[in-house]
């Protein structure tokens, strides 16, 4: 069973949210409604200004998986597909990605969020992919991704910064500069906090993190058995928060994780000319991505 939702620029589709009954209450036989699913195609709607947009969402009701609670709902998944999609215009437009952005972005808090982000990984304007990349089996790049959480609250930008293993398809995220402004902020060490470990505990989920199973039971039942980003895979975290004195203070919890992915994802295709499509991004699809360029080059 699907329901479908479609939006358009100045307007949301009436949405009844779908019942997602809390997972814990369900597995004691005393089911309790959860009623979030309709907040799912948040973000769906791209935050840049064109003159016609139009985006069409389907949920699955009834999964094979029974999902549970975890960060950035439905937006991590809506805004690796906008800011991957941003990318490739970009590059059809033969322009440096984060300046076709701006040319698209009209509010000045999303504009201050994007260059805030760039000045801070010094970022050098040129079209992709990256022609410094290398010439030896490790290649990097760098990729750069924005959105406005729920496109109403708050505003992230993300430039990471990665190296690529062409013959074993591993990728490593070396740095990756998030700015943030989450408006006035009460306690900016808090924010910090936040974002810092939105970002490292993306990182793990864009990598490497997967359920593995078979036709007869869930075989990730432990930390050795369910891969995570160990400490010396971390990459070094650099962080602008923008204080809005006056204003609404906006969540900065889940915000930045959305910018990840597809930050990660663009920054494989400058270094390397692949695209990836689908998280985790783990060896075995960074191979497959990077023999398909090559059969096109052919």
């Amino acid at each position: 069973m699907t329901q479908r939702v479609t939006l358009s620029r100045g307007h949301i589709a009436a949405f009844k949210p779908l019942d997602f009954p809390l997972l814990a209450a369900t597995e004691t036989g005393i089911p309790r409604p959860g009623n979030w699913v309709g907040f799912l195609f948040q973000n769906s709607g791209q935050p840049y200004q064109f003159p016609n947009v139009l985006v069409n969402t389907r949920h699955v009701a009834e999964a094979f998986f029974r999902s549970s609670h975890l960060r950035s709902p439905g937006r991590i998944e809506n805004t690796f597909a906008n800011e991957g999609f941003m990318d490739e215009l970009a590059i059809a437009a033969n322009a440096d990605p984060a300046e076709y952005r701006l040319r698209y972005l009209k509010d000045q808090r999303a504009i201050d969020v994007l260059q805030a982000a760039m000045k801070l990984a010094n970022w050098q304007a040129r079209p992709g992919p990256n022609p410094n990349a290398g010439s030896g089996p490790i290649v990097k790049g760098r990729g750069i991704a924005y959105l406005r959480y729920n496109n109403a609250i708050t505003y992230v930008a993300a430039v990471a910064e990665v190296e690529v293993n062409k013959e074993t398809g591993e990728i490593r995220v070396t740095r990756v500069c998030a700015s943030h402004d989450c408006g006035e902020m009460v306690n900016p060490d808090g924010v910090a906090n936040q974002v810092e470990g939105g970002v490292v505990q993306t990182v793990s989920r864009s990598l490497m993190e997967a359920v593995a199973w078979d036709t007869n039971r869930v075989n990730s039942v432990d930390w050795a058995s369910y891969p995570i980003m160990r400490h010396t895979q971390a990459p070094k975290v650099e962080v602008a928060l923008i204080d809005r004195p006056g204003t609404a203070a906006w969540g900065a919890g889940e915000p930045t994780a959305c910018a990840i992915p597809p930050a990660i994802a663009n920054a494989v295709f400058d270094a390397t000319g692949a695209r990836l499509r689908s998280v985790p991004f783990t060896p075995d699809k960074v191979k497959a991505a990077l023999a398909s360029v090559q059969q096109r080059r052919t």
